[in-house]
């Protein structure tokens, strides 16, 4: 209001202090958290970074203040982070979407899509991706500032300063939040943003004075337009829907590095040479890669399919086929689930590989929470390779991987 009245006072009197309805829906809908990160398929032990760009030229997804990060900044982040300990979403201004269109945007970052990038729905979904954040690397656009009222950690990667009132909250916040340096590692910065943030309550002041009351205040103030009397329920908002299921689809080579001691086994991927990782090498190649040779040279190959998918065959047709077809591969995978694949091993049979949520917690967890059944896969190739033999009775491994032990259960399958 004190702003208004400097820069058009006969505005003044017109003006109306009611809230934020979209930062009250994100509100409301905070307890609703760990719902949103699983339609995401954000697995237990896994961190969701959220890529964020609003739609001036000087935004992240433009030329990010003449630097063109977001280009070099995917392939990265893909490479340097690991596919069990990072999940990656963008959320990019509807203006971006409808100004190039659909198409051109995909087109653009199918790089980025088949490396495991989830492209948010711009209008229908944007605020449950980012209350299911546990970073967001952005510009200066709303999102970052809404995630930093959410107490979110924010590294900014586009400034644009040059673009913002300096008078405003949003240009204050851009001067003192955190940079995102696109030609450092980016694993250490993002492990810093989030070892080191403090929620500051000063974004939530700015963003509105009443929170949890626009609906209040915005029905209270059109009736009066009208001169009607309010009706007697309460004012209330849409709540956000829960999106649709939208799991991430890797189908860019996997790099794999694992560790063998007893039935623990340490693995970790990522679609370069493992970041920071040691021990034994194999190459997994989802069967929809874009190069069919990576398969001719693939240790492990992969795919997801329904048990009685008609087109396959099923996980036992399907892995046989692989395993003739490709003489180099060792392993193949059918993921039948979020936490169950069929795993044959040439030479040792078919197995069923499922999460063994008693032996960690001693009681279920939330199903799709476990790791990723390719990976369990990826640690039963390790663990075979280092002369493991799977019982009768079955046997329970133990893979170290997103930060913690994720026991699974293989059992003979034919």
């Amino acid at each position: 209001m004190e702003r208004l009245s400097r820069v058009c006072a006969p505005a003044v009197p017109s003006a109306v202090l009611a809230g934020d309805p979209c930062f009250d829906r994100m509100l409301t809908a905070r307890p609703y958290r760990d719902r949103f990160r699983r339609a995401l398929g954000v697995r237990r032990g896994q961190r969701l970074v959220v890529l964020n760009s609003t739609w001036n030229p000087e935004g992240l997804f433009g030329s990010g203040g003449g630097r063109d990060v977001l280009p070099g900044l995917l392939p990265r982040l893909a490479a340097e982070l690991p596919a069990d300990d990072y999940r990656l979403a963008a959320v990019l201004h509807p203006n971006i979407w409808y100004g190039h269109g659909p198409g051109q945007i995909r087109a653009w970052l199918d790089r980025a899509r088949r490396a495991g990038l989830t492209l948010v729905d711009p209008v229908h979904a944007w605020r449950q991706a980012l209350l299911a954040a546990d970073v967001v690397l952005g510009d200066f656009g709303a999102v970052s500032y809404y995630a930093a009222a959410l107490g979110t950690p924010v590294l900014l990667a586009a400034e644009g300063t040059d673009v913002l009132d300096p008078e405003t909250p949003l240009a204050e916040f851009v001067r003192d939040a955190p940079r995102l340096d696109p030609r450092a590692p980016l694993r250490p910065q993002l492990e810093r943003a989030l070892g080191a943030h403090r929620p500051d309550p000063a974004p939530a002041g700015f963003v509105t004075s009443d929170p949890g009351r626009s609906a209040e205040l915005l029905r209270r103030h059109f009736y009066a337009l009208m001169g009607l009397p309010e009706p007697p329920a309460r004012a209330s908002l849409e709540p956000l829907p829960l999106p649709p299921y939208s799991p991430r689809k890797l189908t860019a080579p996997l790099h794999v590095r694992t560790r063998v001691r007893g039935t623990d086994i340490v693995v970790e991927r990522s679609t370069e040479h493992p970041y920071g990782a040691g021990g034994d090498a194999h190459l997994a190649v989802h069967e929809e890669t874009r190069h069919p040779g990576d398969l001719d040279v693939a240790d492990v190959i992969t795919r997801e399919g329904e048990a009685n998918d008609p087109r396959l065959g099923g996980p036992g047709p399907w892995t046989a086929e692989v395993l003739r077809e490709h003489p180099h591969c060792s392993t193949a995978v059918y993921t039948t689930g979020p936490d169950t694949c069929f795993v044959r091993s040439r030479g040792r049979g078919l197995f069923r590989l499922s999460a063994d949520r008693d032996v960690e917690t001693g009681a279920d967890t939330d199903p799709g929470m476990d790791a990723d059944p390719a990976a369990y896969a990826s640690a039963l190739h390790a663990w075979l390779a280092y002369g493991g033999a799977v019982p009768a009775r079955g046997v329970t491994l133990r893979m170290h991987a997103a930060g913690g032990v994720r026991p699974f259960r293989v059992d003979t399958a034919g």
